[in-house]
């Protein structure tokens, strides 16, 4: 058991004042926090993302697309939970409706293709499961939660005239036209025990409140646990509170102190 070292990752679109309790160092631009994963969970990364502006319409690969494209990552399921977000926040994810491959390449070449996303107005509570393939966009203002396949591969299709490499090829090849499915979206009330994810990759559950609950959760397999609100103790020595990411082992006693509420994660 323990807490997972972070570390900060510079972006365009990141901020130089975090949330707390992120600090970021003094005259960089943070857009990410990642949590460095044991080797028993090297397939998994979990990360925060903080946004000042847009970030670029992008997509990524299934595992069995990059092996086709040749690339050295496998690819990347992700899902996303909204722990905070400024008046008029939104995330763009899949299309509004069918939309064929040219029709996306005309519209990453000449900026419409941001009109042609579904963009969801999003608050604190809302979650969401992207699979590998799904267009997608994160708005300025929000602060999320990722859990994704530890892959490094993005294919932008459109960056707002940022001078960064886009990837139009790639990024069509791999791109669904399709409309984002509403099973894969939810509001979460922060009090309930629920699982969210059960995928090919990982599972995400969320845990509130009850110490049977979060026994059962972590059981059976090492995982990880983000605490959300209060605190999770893994043991006497090592309390997790919000901004931490801790390596459970399936032996470990576990428990809320006093309360309060966090994400599970295991390996599939």
């Amino acid at each position: 058991m323990s807490r997972l070292s972070r570390r900060f990752v510079e972006k365009p679109w990141g901020k130089d004042t975090l949330p707390a309790p992120f600090v970021a160092p003094a005259g960089e631009r943070i857009g990410e926090v990642w949590f460095d994963p044991p080797p028993e969970m090297a397939s998994i990364l979990v990360k925060y993302i903080f946004t000042s502006e847009q970030l670029s319409v992008q997509v990524h690969p299934s595992d069995e697309q990059a092996a086709e494209l040749h690339e050295a990552d496998g690819g990347k399921d992700e899902c996303w939970l909204v722990i905070d977000a400024e008046p008029g926040a939104r995330l763009g994810i899949g299309f509004k409706q069918d939309v064929d491959i040219e029709t996306i390449r005309r519209a990453a070449l000449d900026g419409s293709i941001e009109g042609l996303l579904a963009w969801h107005p999003v608050r604190a509570g809302d979650f969401f499961h992207l699979p590998a393939g799904t267009v997608h966009a994160i708005g300025a203002g929000v602060t999320l939660i990722e859990v994704q396949q530890n892959s490094d591969i993005t294919y932008r299709l459109y960056d707002y005239g940022r001078p960064r490499e886009l990837h139009l090829d790639k990024g069509l090849a791999v791109a669904s036209g399709a409309p984002h499915d509403p099973a894969l979206r939810r509001h979460l009330s922060m009090s309930e025990t629920v699982e969210l994810v059960r995928g090919r990759y990982f599972t995400v559950n969320l845990v509130s409140g009850a110490l049977p609950d979060l026994m059962r959760a972590v059981s059976g397999q090492s995982c990880l646990v983000i605490p959300l609100t209060g605190q999770v103790a893994l043991d006497p020595a090592c309390l997790l509170v919000p901004g931490d990411c801790g390596f459970v082992t399936p032996a470990a006693n576990v428990g809320f102190e006093p309360a309060g509420s966090c994400l599970v994660v295991k390996p599939a």
